[in-house]
Parts: C-alpha cells; structure tokens; sequence
C-alpha cells in the first residue's frame, strides 16, 4: 500500500472512532425507541402488563373516528402555532434589524433578549401564572386599570392569548439571534448602492434586505413550526390545558393518554401521528421557502 492510501486509511479510520460513537448514541436513544414506539402503537397496552395485545389498525381509527379530546388539542395546537410562528418572526426580525445596527448598548440588549430562552420552560410558566394572577392583581390596585382584572387564565380566550404571549417572549430571543447572524452576511455594499440610488428604509428592506435573508427565515420559521407543535412544558405549567381543555395541545393530551388513563398503546399511536404531521408540515415549508432563497 502506498504512503497516500495509508493516509487515507488511517483518516477514515479517525473520521469512522469519532462517528461511531455518536451514530450508536442516537441509534440507541432516539431511533429504536421510535421503532418501538410504532410497534406499540399497534397494540392496547396499559405499561404494566408483560405481552401488549396487538389491535392492529384500532388505534388509529379511534383516533381519526372517536376522539374529540385530540381534535380539540389539534385545534388548539394548529391555531396557536400559526400565531407564535407569525408573532415570533415578525418581533424577532424587527429587533434584529434594530439591533444589527451600531447602537450604543445592542450587546447588552441581545444577551437581554436572549436569557429568557436559556431559563427552564416550567419555571418560564409558573413565572408568568404568578404575573397573570397575583402580579396583575398588584397593577390594577397601583393604576385603577381594568385591563389587569380580567380572568386571564380562566377565560379560555383569554388563556388562548396568555399562552401565546409567553410562548412568543420565551422564545424571540433565540430568533433574534438567527436573523442577527443572517444580516451580518449580507453585502453592506448592496444596501449602500440602493440608499445612493435614493431607495428609502423600508424599501431596501423589501427589495434587498429580506430576499438576502430567506436562509435565514427559513431555517427560523421551521424551528419555529417544529417547537410550537411539540409544545408542553409552558402551558403545562401555566394553565395545565385549562380552562377545561381549552389550551391542551397535543403533546399534553399524549401525556394524558399515557400517564393519567394509563393507554400506551393509544397514546403512542397519537405521538406517530404528531411525528407524522411535524414531518409533512416542515418538509413543505423547508420546499416552499427554498425556493424564495436568493444568492448574493
């Protein structure tokens, strides 16, 4: 063997010690527990008893047929990730733009935004109940506002939007930081060009700001499609998918399914159809806004 194919002997035998382990850690933890998972789906399992029964295809048609407590959560979960995808994009694009600029204090600012996204979702929820409930109660005694009196975690409109508000603020900062990063790249001399040409702030932004900065969009709208959809511990801890159902999502009516009524079998069944759906809806998201993307 010649001192060439030695080297490249010897560097695929690096590369494959640095893989392996890696590749056998997600196999081991994600992958065959999902194969499992669909196995189980397929059966009526309680979690205690030693051979699950196979159902075959019962748990998918009772699933489409007979459960209005997952329609309800799909409701729930679709209409809330079309705000938070929206509202969270939108604020997070708009403060990038602001803080990309050489401002006094923008550091400061972008590592302010930014800690709420490192703090745990649970304490995140039990913060914001403690605001809506006590803190709220504080306000109205200190202004005479109505606004802070409403039952905004017993009204299941009311909830609706709470849920939004806090998903959104727990979250921006993460975007922001995408979209900081996306407009660094953009050739300075391009916007240069336009403000020469006399082309005012808003336009540069439509005509060449945005289009140079649908990488970056797209990699932010399916984070946040993906997150929003496999939303938990938030409106766990903060209306516990109250009032009544109003606010569960489908990761907690899984939850439910599994722990509280004790249905494995079903409740994996349900969690094959929310992979199924994350898949679908981020693979044509990833399609559409792909080909939106433009090249310096």
């Amino acid at each position: 063997m010649t001192a060439l194919g030695k080297r490249k002997v010897g560097s695929a035998f690096v590369f494959l010690m640095f893989v392996i382990p890696a590749f056998a850690a997600v196999l081991l933890s994600v992958e065959v527990p999902f194969v499992m998972s669909v196995g189980y789906s397929f059966t009526k399992w309680n979690g205690l008893d030693g051979v699950p029964a196979f159902v075959g295809l019962e748990n998918y048609a009772e699933l489409i047929m007979d459960d209005p407590g997952m329609m309800s959560a799909l409701s729930f979960t679709f209409r809330q990730s079309v705000f938070v995808v929206v509202f969270i994009n939108v604020i997070a694009m708009i403060l990038a733009v602001l803080l990309d600029r050489e401002i006094r204090g923008s550091s400061a600012l972008r590592a302010a935004f930014f800690i709420p996204n490192i703090m745990s979702l649970v304490v995140v929820g039990y913060i914001w109940r403690f605001i809506f409930s006590r803190g709220f109660d504080t306000f109205h005694e200190a202004t005479g506002f109505s606004f802070f009196m409403q039952s905004w975690l017993g009204d299941p409109s009311l909830a609706f939007v709470s849920v939004v508000i806090v998903t959104v603020w727990q979250a921006v900062g993460f975007y922001v930081i995408i979209y900081i990063v996306g407009l660094q790249v953009i050739p300075r001399d391009l916007t240069e060009a336009a403000m020469i040409d006399g082309a005012g702030g808003f336009s540069r932004f439509l005509k060449i700001t945005l289009p140079l900065l649908m990488p970056s969009v797209t990699v932010a709208v399916f984070y946040a499609i993906s997150n929003s959809l496999k939303s938990f511990d938030i409106v766990y801890s903060l209306t516990a998918g109250g009032p009544g159902t109003s606010t569960t999502p489908i990761a907690l009516d899984i939850y439910r399914t599994a722990f509280v009524t004790n249905r494995f079998g079903y409740a994996t069944a349900k969690s094959v159809v929310l992979f199924l759906l994350i898949l679908s809806i981020t693979f044509f998201q990833i399609r559409l806004f792909k080909k939106m993307e433009v090249e310096a």
